[in-house]
């Protein structure tokens, strides 16, 4: 059996977790030994990510073929809410769209266990399985410590006497973006850098003022590479996340992989597998925030980062690659393609949509 992962509208989501969590697929799917399609025709599993227009095309066309489809959940009405202009009044007819979306999958394939629960409480009547979306932990790991603490001060021209706390992200209200600047402003004395950007002209007026209005201490670095996020990762003294919600956060693996230490918000998606003061420092107001980075910044947190790192790794690529072998087994989707009399439902289906 080979499987294709669709990557129409690829170039939308390049720079989200969507955009990762596809590039992710790729390797689990090699790491899993499971083969990937060179093209759509030799395929017999094709994985949707995104719940644009031709994805909907896209697994009609699949299920018109006789192939099995996997539809990965990454998005869910929850985290639509707060991310750009409108979003919150047009969040629950896209609740509607993307159970429409997942539906035409054989199965949905989503994060975490929290994520499968929002799903399953939308009604979603289709088998939904969490597997995380991976990180690569070979790439996501220090190789020198005081180096690319180094590089981290030159590179932003940052005194090696100062703190630095890094977090990253789309630059959106649901992102905690008003939160990571009003405490930048409390703990004038640590810099804070922000990797990460978005769309100019979906960016909310309230975001944009509070931008404009920044703490001298604050840095916005934009989008990077990865090899320059790693790189901060590794040479900050804190991670800071102050996301509202997650269906599971790459970005909070990635931290986690490079042993820096994280103080994320206290929200139901790390529930079950991140313990606080384990694997990170949760919390749930911005003086909490303040309290555990002060106190990361006076001692050392042997113990955390390498608890840190023990997580990352049961949630690595090659583990997600091995988890979704599991649920390949399970589904039945590695099984023989339906017969293709079956296809009449999804052309009438394609047919609908296109009139």
């Amino acid at each position: 059996m080979k499987t294709y992962i669709y990557e129409g509208g690829f170039g939308i989501v390049a720079k989200s977790g969507v955009g990762s969590a596809i590039k992710h697929q790729k390797n689990m799917l090699k790491q899993a030994d499971i083969e990937e399609a060179k093209g759509w025709k030799e395929a017999d599993i094709v994985h949707i990510n995104t719940v644009f227009p031709d994805s909907v095309l896209a697994a009609c066309l699949a299920k018109m073929q006789g192939k099995k489809v996997v539809y990965y959940g990454h998005s869910t009405m929850e985290d639509f809410r707060n991310s750009f202009i409108g979003s919150n009044r047009f969040a629950p007819l896209f609740k509607k769209w993307i159970c429409f979306c997942y539906g035409l999958g054989d199965i949905v394939i989503t994060p975490t266990e929290y994520s499968k629960g929002l799903l399953k409480s939308y009604g979603i009547q289709k088998k939904i399985y969490a597997v995380s979306n991976g990180v690569d932990t070979e790439f996501f790991q220090s190789r020198n410590k005081e180096k690319e603490k180094q590089e981290l001060h030159e590179k932003y021209k940052i005194p090696m006497n100062r703190k630095v706390v890094v977090s990253a992200g789309h630059l959106i209200q649901r992102k905690g973006i008003l939160d990571f600047l009003k405490l930048a402003k409390m703990m004038p004395e640590t810099t804070f850098i922000w990797f990460g950007g978005g769309n100019d002209s979906l960016v909310t007026q309230e975001v944009k003022e509070a931008v404009k209005r920044k703490s001298e201490n604050v840095i916005f670095a934009g989008y990077v590479e990865a090899k320059e996020l790693r790189n901060a990762y590794c040479g900050a003294d804190a991670f800071a996340f102050f996301s509202y919600e997650e269906t599971e956060g790459i970005v909070v693996l990635e931290a986690l992989a490079c042993e820096v230490p994280v103080v994320l918000r206290d929200i139901p998606v790390y529930k079950g597998w991140i313990q606080d003061q384990m694997q990170a420092y949760k919390v749930h107001n911005l003086e909490e925030y303040k309290h555990n980075l002060m106190h990361i910044f006076k001692k050392e947190q042997e113990e955390l980062k390498r608890n840190a790192r023990e997580l990352a790794e049961q949630r690595s690529i090659r583990s997600a690659g091995e988890r979704l072998k599991v649920v390949y087994r399970l589904s039945g989707v590695n099984e023989e393609k339906r017969p293709r009399n079956s296809s009449l439902r999804w052309k009438k289906i394609l047919f609908q949509l296109m009139d």
